[in-house]
């Protein structure tokens, strides 16, 4: 499987309780698509969030979130981290 991570941007003000819960929906069904989100950031003064998760694919990942009414504006693998 491989490393993901997405950017969410236009989130602005965003609190940890939101980014939690946004965090649980994609935990709630993950599965259906072979993906599984390890970690979730935010700035709430930019709006900005970042989730890793892992998976097939880009396209999983995308419709995970898209499913739960927050798509990533990008998703990036990560072939290695150090």
């Amino acid at each position: 499987m491989t490393e993901f991570m997405d950017v969410h941007r236009g989130m602005r003000g965003i609190t940890s309780d939101q980014l939690m819960e946004a965090h649980r929906a994609d935990l709630a069904i993950e599965g259906e698509e072979g993906v599984h989100f390890k970690r979730a950031w935010a700035d709430p003064d930019t709006g900005t969030v970042y989730c890793l998760s892992e998976g097939p694919s880009a396209e999983a990942v995308q419709r995970i979130h898209e499913r739960t009414g927050h798509p990533a504006d990008e998703v990036h693998p990560v072939p290695f981290t150090v």
